[in-house]
C-alpha cells in the first residue's frame, strides 16, 4: 500500500472550483416525471419558473403537490414538443433554475459520528449513469457526488430522470481539475480508492476506516492515468469470470453498498 503522508485538519483550498456557487452554465431547464418534479417542488433551494401538466397527472398528484407555480394544464403533446424526443415524462414538466452549486470543502468536509464517502466520476458523460450513481449515492449515505466541468452531463433532463429525486438530495459538485480536488480530499482526511477491474486487491479488502474517495473511471476507457496516479490504492469488485466488467453505474452501487455495510481493512498511516 501507498505511503501517506499525515493529513493536516486545515480547510481544504480554496481554490476558484471550490468556492463556485449559483447556478451551473445554461441557466434554467426542464426536468420531467414524477419522482424528479415532485422532489424539486418539495425542495426550498430550487427556484421553479413553470409547471406543466396534463389534467390526469394533475388529479393524481392533487394531494402531493406541495405550494408552488400555478400548474398549467396542457395536452400531452405539449410535452412532448417541449421535451427531448423519447423523453418519459409522465405527464409533468417542470422549468426550474439549476440547484445553487456548494463548493468541495463545504459538500465534502468530513462530518463526525458518520461514515464519509465521497464518489468522484472521471469523464462519466453519460446521463443515464451520473443519475443512477446520484441515486445510489442518496441510498447509501454518501457525501457527494463530484464530476469535472467538462466531460459531464447537465444536471437537468435525461439525469434528473434517472436519479429518481436523488438529484435534490446529493449535492454534484463540479470541479475544473479532478486531481486537484483529489489532492484537496486527501490532506483533508479522505482516502482515495480507484476502482479498476484489473487491481489485485478488492475493495472489502482495502477500505480502511477513514473518510473515502472512491473514485470510478468511464466505461471501456477507465480512470485516466493522472486520476489513477492520485489514487492511493486500486481496487476491484469481486466479479466472476462470466462478465468482463460492469456498467460504471451498477459498480458504483455495488461499492456504495460494501462500504456502507461492510468491514474496514484498517486505519489511516
Amino acid at each position: 500500500m501507498r505511503q501517506r503522508k499525515h493529513f493536516s485538519r486545515q480547510r481544504l483550498s480554496q481554490s476558484p472550483e471550490s468556492q463556485r456557487r449559483g447556478a451551473q452554465p445554461g441557466g434554467a431547464g426542464w426536468l420531467y416525471g414524477t419522482h424528479p418534479v415532485l422532489a424539486a417542488l418539495h425542495n426550498p433551494a430550487r427556484h421553479n419558473r413553470r409547471l406543466l401538466m396534463t389534467a390526469e397527472q394533475a388529479r393524481i398528484l392533487a394531494e402531493k403537490l406541495p405550494a408552488a407555480p400555478q400548474a398549467e394544464i396542457v395536452e400531452r403533446s405539449r410535452l412532448d414538443s417541449l421535451l427531448p424526443g423519447g423523453s418519459v415524462h409522465q405527464g409533468i414538466a417542470l422549468l426550474a433554475e439549476p440547484l445553487p452549486e456548494p463548493g468541495l470543502d463545504q459538500a465534502c468536509e468530513p462530518l463526525a459520528g458518520r461514515r464519509n464517502i465521497v464518489v468522484l466520476l472521471d469523464q462519466v458523460t453519460d446521463p443515464h449513469n451520473v443519475g443512477a450513481i446520484l441515486r445510489s449515492a442518496a441510498a447509501f449515505g454518501a457525501r457527494a457526488v463530484v464530476t469535472t466541468e467538462r466531460y459531464a452531463p447537465e444536471a437537468r433532463g435525461t439525469l434528473a430522470k434517472a436519479a429518481s429525486g436523488a438529484l435534490e438530495l446529493v449535492p454534484l459538485v463540479r470541479v475544473v481539475n479532478l486531481a486537484r480536488a483529489l489532492d484537496d480530499l486527501a490532506d483533508h482526511g479522505y482516502w482515495r480508492l480507484g476502482l479498476d477491474g484489473k487491481a489485485e486487491r478488492t475493495l472489502a479488502e482495502a477500505a480502511p476506516d477513514a473518510p473515502i474517495a472512491l473514485v470510478l473511471g468511464a466505461e471501456g476507457s477507465g480512470l485516466r492515468r493522472l486520476t489513477a496516479e492520485r489514487c492511493d490504492l486500486l481496487v476491484r469488485l469481486p466479479v466472476s469470470g462470466a462478465v468482463e466488467s460492469l456498467n460504471v453505474s451498477n459498480a458504483a452501487a455495488v461499492a456504495l453498498y460494501a462500504l456502507a455495510t461492510g468491514g474496514t481493512a484498517g486505519t489511516r498511516e
